[in-house]
Order: C-alpha cells, then structure tokens, then sequence
C-alpha cells in the first residue's frame, strides 16, 4: 500500500493542491458550539485542539489543550447534505397561450473534496450509493454530484460517547472506497500518515512530499485505530437482529419508547443514510409553478398518509417502523444495514433514546 508520512505543513499542502486543481474543499470547522462540514482553506480552519463529549441527547465540545486536527468525531451535520441536499428544485412549469412547457432544473454539480470523512461516514456515503445509484433507478442530481466528489477519509484515533461503528463494521478504520486516507499519529512532533486509494488519490499523494511510508509507520496507524475501536462508547449485538425485530411487531417495549419519543424526526434528519423526502408545488397566480424535492421523516404523521389517513397514526407505530426498517429490512431492499453505528441519533434525540439500548431491551425480553 502506498503512503506518506508528513507533518501538519503537508495536510496544508494538500488542501492547497486541491484547491488549485479546482475543487472546493469541505471539511470540518468549529461553529456556534459544534463541528459542522464547511469550506476551509487550510488546517487552521479546522478545529484544532478540540474534541467532544457526546451522550444520550447530550454534546458539547471542549479544549483537548493538544495540537491534534482531529481529535472528534461526528458532529450534527452529516456529508448526506452536500450529495442529497435538503431542498433541491426537480423541474419548473410554465404557462403561455393556453400551453404548459415542463423545464427540468438544472443539476449542478461543482467539484468538492470532502476532506475529513470519517469511515462510518463512508460506508454511509456507500449505502446511499446503492439506494440512488445501484436500486434499479439512477437519481440524475445525487449521480453528477457524488461523480464530482473527492473523498479525503480521516481515521478515527479516539471514539466518542455514542459511537458503536465497531459493533456494525464500518470504521474506525478504512480499508477502501476512498481517494485519500489520513491517519493522525500522535506524538511531538504529530505526524500524518496519508495513502491512497484511487487513482485521483495516488495522483495527490505524489506530489504530497514528506517521506514514504515504512512498516512501522503503518503500524502506528493500526495502533490507532485499535484503539479507538477499543474505546467504543456503546455497541450493537447484530447477530439475529433482522429476525429479532421483523418477528416482534407488538413487543411491550416499543410502547414504552413511545412514551418517551416526541416523533420530532430529529434522528432522521441527524442520521446520514436516512432519504426519506417529499415534494412540494409553489404556484403563482399565473400558472408558473416549482416543483421541489426536500427531506421529510417517517416520523411526521402526515408521511404515511393514504387517502385522508395515516397509515402510522401512533409513535408507537412510527418509532417502530423506522428502527425495524434502519436495523432488519434494509437489508431486504438494499443487502446492509440501514445504520452505520455514527451515534447522531442518540446523541441529537432530545430525549436521549438510544437506539443501541432499545435493542437491548428487545433482545433480553426475547430471551426470557
């Protein structure tokens, strides 16, 4: 395997070429409390010396008091919004002399690098692939700009609070499916290990500089992520959990969730391979109209309404139907996991439900 070993000058460097070659490169900053993905334009953009405490409805950031670029996990914000945004326009209609004329909207797709992808969050990128690109119907939008992106992926040295990536098998650590692969080493002075995992990504790595990579080298970097994969602040017993939740539709414990969950959808909008979405018409008064798609919830009552009524009348029923689709049926539709063990709807659930628990909680009752 190729790699480079160079200081934080080089990872400047390297944002810096990525620039120049015309991508506008995202990765994660510190705003208004939290680590969310923005643009930056070098490594003091990133939030340095910081890391995060994360629980059950609960985060905040704080002084690490180090040097270290990446000393934190997942924040609120997921790379989901940059490839299936929010809100984006489908197609416009105009109205002239009696005629309407149908307009699809424009796709636009600017070259980006994610820089800092952490490995839960490319195997979500991974499993929205197969539902937008591999299910049987291309999404022309979600197509143009996962093609324009660049995947700088950043192994996780520390695991946070509410990080179960190790129970589900997608981090901490990277074995493919990215350009570029950073490993933070600590030490005085830190050191960066970075391979490469493409084409785009050996074309980068040549002209990063520093030293070729040794055995050692990679070697710290295994140290790393096991680490973290030790440190794990929940796991997920997976083993028969399709069958345990398909099979247990009126388990006593999806009523007492029910009780706690405001069904305010704050876990599928934080979760970055939720695609659940709507559409919506704007209409002015002389027939021009917009039509737009934007994230919906299946937790919203509305969401599963069928001439007049919701099928899902109760968070009972909607609760249940999102964690039996997220952890049992998606591997129906799609041959994974709908969850990538990131956290976010733990720790963003303003009433702290944890999914990892509720399973728990099924389990053992199944068991008795």
């Amino acid at each position: 395997m190729d790699g480079v070993l160079v200081s934080r000058s080089g990872l400047d460097d390297l944002i810096s070429d990525l620039t120049q070659r015309g991508y506008e490169v995202l990765g994660p900053t510190r705003v208004d409390g939290a680590i969310v993905y923005d643009r930056i334009g070098s490594t003091a953009d990133l939030p340095v010396g910081w890391g995060d405490e994360q629980g059950p409805g609960g985060y905040r950031l704080v002084d690490r008091g180090d040097e270290g670029l990446f000393g934190y996990t997942v924040g609120p914000m997921s790379w989901k919004r940059f490839l299936f945004p929010p809100r984006e326009e489908l197609f416009t209609v105009s109205r002239s002399n009696g005629t309407l004329t149908f307009n699809q909207a424009e796709i636009t797709a600017p070259e980006r690098a994610f820089f800092g992808v952490r490995a839960c969050e490319l195997a979500a990128i991974g499993i929205q692939d197969r539902v937008f690109l591999e299910s049987g119907f291309v999404d022309p939008g979600y197509a143009e700009r996962r093609r324009s992106a660049l995947v700088v992926v950043v192994e996780c040295g520390t695991a946070g609070g509410t990080c179960f990536c190790a129970s589900m098998g997608t981090g901490p650590g990277c074995s493919g499916g990215f350009d570029l692969a950073i490993t933070e080493l600590p030490g005085d002075p830190i050191d960066y290990l970075v391979r490469s995992g493409s084409a785009a990504g050996a074309a980068l790595l040549d002209g990063l500089g520093g030293r070729p990579a040794g055995d050692a080298d990679f070697e710290r970097a295994r140290r790393v992520v096991e680490q973290a994969a030790a440190s794990m602040g929940r796991s997920l017993e997976v083993e028969g959990i399709r069958d345990l939740l398909v099979d247990g539709p009126e388990h006593p414990r999806w009523s007492e969730v029910a009780e706690r969950c405001l069904a305010c959808g704050n876990c599928t909008l934080a979760c970055p391979t939720c695609f659940c979405s709507t559409t919506v018409d704007r209409v002015s008064l002389d027939g021009d109209a917009v039509r737009s798609r934007r994230w919906d919830s299946c937790f919203g009552l509305d969401f599963s309404g069928l001439h007049g009524h919701s099928v899902r009348a109760t968070v009972k029923s909607r609760y249940r139907q999102w964690m039996t689709h997220k952890l049992a049926t998606w591997h129906d539709q799609f041959g994974s996991s709908g969850c990538v063990g990131c956290g976010r709807c733990i720790t963003w659930c303003p009433v702290g439900i944890d999914i990892t628990q509720e399973v728990r909680a099924i389990r053992e009752e199944a068991v008795r």
